[in-house]
């Protein structure tokens, strides 16, 4: 009788107990409630970065096509460099500007194109654009890293606040001294909910990271096979002013 009592009395505390999202969240120990937040931001930052960066590399990848169409046309490419100006939208234009300004800074200066001169020339040129192609690509892969972070450390974030609640649980069931499920049930579902708050957020982070590292590799990839195309584009020059 003693023992149908004490269940009892557990189920009706159990039953104050919601077992929802947010009130799992609000019933949870000030610890497990620091977790699940951090764990909120940082998913909610990672899926930001991800549409942030599928926009702009769907975008940038438009406007390659355009710039490549443009510098293939067979126009002048210093009314191309004019067009453009000291401001380039893009890479590609902000590669093919460094190699434009230090190709028209070296005539301006009445250099010759000599032997030596010339290979100086083509050194300068394929550093500059090596510059700017990684100045370029460091703009592009900002963030990366928190994405990469998230996608490591989030699992082990939420099983930290899983194993703090369980420590509570268990705490609770010897000071309730009742080792009834509907006293351990409440616990048990705020930690849980912490380690499933860390895998959504690693989840979509990883994914996302894999995603767009790939897509970011191949758009590199584009930019230094163009710097190179360029580059013996202006040889030919060289070699044809001696």
């Amino acid at each position: 009788m003693e023992n149908a009592t004490v269940d009892a009395a557990a189920i009706a505390d159990v039953a104050q107990h919601s077992l929802s999202v947010w009130g799992l969240f609000l019933q949870a120990d000030i610890v497990v409630k620091i977790v699940m937040l951090l764990l909120l931001a940082a998913s909610f930052w990672s899926w930001a970065i991800i549409f942030d960066k599928l926009i702009r590399l769907r975008r940038l990848k438009r406007d390659a096509d355009r710039f490549e169409e443009t510098f293939w046309s067979g126009g002048s490419l210093d009314q191309l460099y004019d067009r453009i100006g000291d401001e380039p939208k893009d890479p590609f234009s902000a590669v093919f500007a460094s190699a434009m300004r230090e190709w028209r800074r070296f005539t301006r200066r009445g250099g010759q194109v000599g032997d030596d001169g010339g290979h100086a020339l083509k050194e300068r040129i394929e550093r500059v654009m090596g510059i700017s192609i990684g100045r370029e690509m460091d703009r592009l892969e900002r963030h990366m890293i928190f994405l990469a972070s998230v996608g490591s450390s989030a699992p082990f974030i939420g099983l930290f606040g899983t194993v703090w609640g369980i420590m509570n649980a268990f705490t609770s069931i010897a000071a309730s001294a009742n080792t009834s499920l509907a006293v351990v049930a409440p616990g048990i579902a705020e930690a849980l909910f912490a380690t499933a708050l860390g895998l959504v957020a690693a989840i979509p982070a990883t994914l996302g990271f894999n995603k767009l590292n790939n897509d970011l590799g191949r758009y590199g990839q584009r930019l230094e096979a163009f710097a190179g195309e360029f580059t013996a584009i202006l040889s030919r020059q060289i070699e044809e002013a001696r």
